[in-house]
């Protein structure tokens, strides 16, 4: 349905949630000087139209429907968070690794965090990490170097997929895979584009040990094409505690649970 359709306090509410991924109805109350039941009629409204997702307290983008954000706007949703769970994942990277690091604006900022390693390689299909991890070398951040697999760019995603990057990552082992995603459910993780879910299959296939970065907008949230179940992951770095109904599930309690939300 058209924009067009919707009141002005409805427009105001999609933007709000374009901007910030999750948005609730005390903060949406408040900014739009009426009353929480009106927020929630609002939200039902929105949620009818297919334009979010009801959550307790709030709403969610709603992934069925929705496009991948590009890029740009990706790296300024949950940027703070994003940068914890970076900073926090770049330090599993010891001397002498292979690691990869998929497309994604939370890799970007495990690839801002690489220091004081020693003869490591850094394999990536983003562009984005690359030119970073570039810059690092060339200002001695971190020792070793940078190898940027081939295949079709992505110019919106700043990415490269396709069967020719799969065909070379099929010829790599990785020590550790660095992997980010559109949304992580009990099923495993997922993903909006079905090549860069394909080149983070293989990744995770290739790796001994897999990490998901994933910020709590994520939870419990399905895009459209699965990348891996959680018996390939070892850790799932992230700002948030697991789930409570997650715990139940013997599959998901063996998790290496990384909460970054802690040291905040």
């Amino acid at each position: 349905m058209n924009t067009s359709y919707m009141t002005e306090r409805q427009k105001i509410i999609i933007r709000e949630l374009e901007i910030k991924n999750k948005i609730s109805v005390v903060d949406l109350a408040l900014k739009l000087n009426v009353t929480p039941e009106t927020i929630r009629k609002d939200l039902s409204t929105l949620e009818a139209k297919r334009k979010l997702r009801r959550i307790h307290g709030g709403a969610i983008q709603y992934f069925g429907l929705i496009k991948e954000p590009h890029f740009n706007k990706k790296v300024g949703i949950s940027h703070n968070q994003k940068k914890l769970i970076g900073e926090a994942a770049a330090t599993f990277i010891m001397d002498g690794e292979t690691v990869v690091l998929d497309v994604g604006s939370t890799t970007l900022h495990i690839a801002s965090s690489i220091k004081n390693v020693q003869n490591a390689t850094i394999v990536t299909n983003s562009l984005a990490a690359a030119e970073i991890l570039n810059n690092r070398l060339e200002n001695r951040l971190f020792d070793g170097k940078v190898i940027v697999l081939g295949g079709t760019t992505n110019p919106l995603q700043r990415s490269i997929s396709g069967s020719l990057t799969n065909m070379l990552l099929e010829n790599f082992y990785f020590d550790k895979a660095f992997i980010s995603c559109g949304g992580v459910n009990k099923d495993g993780i997922c993903d909006f584009n079905i090549d860069e879910a394909a080149a983070s299959s293989i990744m995770i296939k290739k790796a001994s040990q897999v990490f998901v970065v994933a910020d709590s907008s994520k939870m419990n949230q399905r895009a459209l094409f699965q990348i891996g179940s959680f018996s390939s992951i070892d850790y799932v770095i992230t700002d948030s505690e697991m789930p409570n109904d997650w715990s139940k599930d013997a599959m998901v309690r063996g998790l290496n649970w990384v909460n970054v939300g802690d040291s905040q």
